[in-house]
C-alpha cells in the first residue's frame, strides 16, 4: 500500500474559475474530466461509508486519531446496467493516507456481501491484490458488524501535474449527503443536503514533497489547511435535525444499529 499525503482547503465557489486558471499551466485533466467546447466536464462521485454500531470510525476523526480507517462503497456517476463499484478502506496513517481497493460489479454488491465470496465477485486488473483487499474489507465488516450510515456524492474535476503525475488535483464541488442509506441508494439524489454551501474542497494529493507551484498557488489565495472529514462533516449537519445523541455510543436506545 503506497502512501501519500492530502492537503485539502475550502475554497468559496466564486473563485473556482479563477483558481483553475492559475493551475491549468502546471496541470492536465484525468481521464474522467474532458476538455470540451464548453469547457472542462466534471464526474460525479457516490460514497456509502460504513461504521460500527457504536460510531467507532466517526469518533475516531473526532478526536483526532492519527491512526485510523474509513470504510467505503465507492460508483462513479449514474447506474446502468454494468456499473462498476469498489471496496475500499482508507487507511490515516500519522499524516499520510493509504488505500485497499477492490472492483465488482454493482448488480453483484448485495450478493458479495451476504456470501463473502470475493473469488466469484471480484474483478478487475490486480487480482490477487484485490481479492487481499476486498478480504480485508469483509473482515472488518463482518467482525465489526459494520452498517451504512452516511452516504456522501459530490461532482469532481480532477487533474494530475504536468511535470510529475503521481500530483493529483481535485475539486469536489456541491458536496452533499444523506444518512443511513441503504446500498440501493447508491445512485439516489433524493434527501441529499449540502454540506458546505458556497464552497468547494481543493485536494492537493501527492507521495514527497507538494510542488513548489502548487505552494505558491495556495499562499496566492491565501488558503488555510483543514482537516476536512466529508464522512464525518456529513453527520455533523445532520445533528440539527436528528440530535448530537443520535451518534453517541452512551445512548443505546437511540442508536439505530442497537436493535439489529
Amino acid at each position: 500500500m503506497k502512501l501519500r499525503y492530502e492537503r485539502k482547503y475550502f475554497v468559496p465557489n466564486d473563485r473556482l474559475d479563477e483558481l483553475r486558471t492559475r493551475l491549468m499551466p502546471f496541470v492536465f485533466p484525468d481521464v474522467h474530466t474532458k476538455v470540451g467546447e464548453s469547457g472542462l466536464s466534471q464526474y460525479t462521485v457516490r460514497s456509502i461509508y460504513y461504521d460500527t454500531p457504536f460510531m467507532e470510525y466517526y469518533y475516531e476523526k473526532k478526536e483526532g486519531l492519527e491512526f485510523r480507517n474509513k470504510f467505503r462503497i465507492r460508483g462513479y456517476d449514474n447506474q446502468n446496467e454494468n456499473s462498476i463499484v469498489f471496496l475500499e478502506i482508507k487507511r490515516k496513517l500519522s499524516n499520510r493516507i493509504g488505500k485497499h481497493r477492490a472492483t465488482l460489479k454493482y448488480s453483484d454488491l448485495k450478493s458479495l456481501l451476504t456470501t463473502g465470496n470475493t473469488k466469484d465477485y471480484i474483478n478487475g486488473p490486480k487480482l490477487p491484490k484485490a481479492l487481499k483487499d476486498a478480504d480485508k474489507f469483509l473482515f472488518y465488516y463482518y467482525s465489526k458488524s459494520l452498517k451504512p450510515v452516511n452516504l456522501v456524492v459530490y461532482d469532481r474535476e480532477a487533474f494530475h501535474g504536468k511535470f510529475n503525475d503521481e500530483v493529483r488535483i481535485t475539486f469536489d464541488k456541491n458536496v452533499r449527503t444523506s444518512i443511513y442509506p441503504t446500498i440501493d441508494e447508491l445512485y439516489s439524489e433524493d434527501r441529499l443536503k449540502l454540506i458546505t454551501p458556497g464552497y468547494f474542497v481543493l485536494e492537493i494529493k501527492y507521495y514527497n514533497i507538494m510542488p513548489l507551484w502548487a505552494r505558491s498557488i495556495v499562499e496566492e489565495f491565501s488558503l488555510q489547511l483543514e482537516a476536512i472529514s466529508k464522512y464525518s462533516s456529513g453527520l455533523d449537519i445532520h445533528h440539527t435535525t436528528y440530535g448530537t445523541m443520535r451518534f453517541s455510543p452512551i445512548s443505546l436506545s437511540r442508536n439505530p444499529f442497537y436493535r439489529l
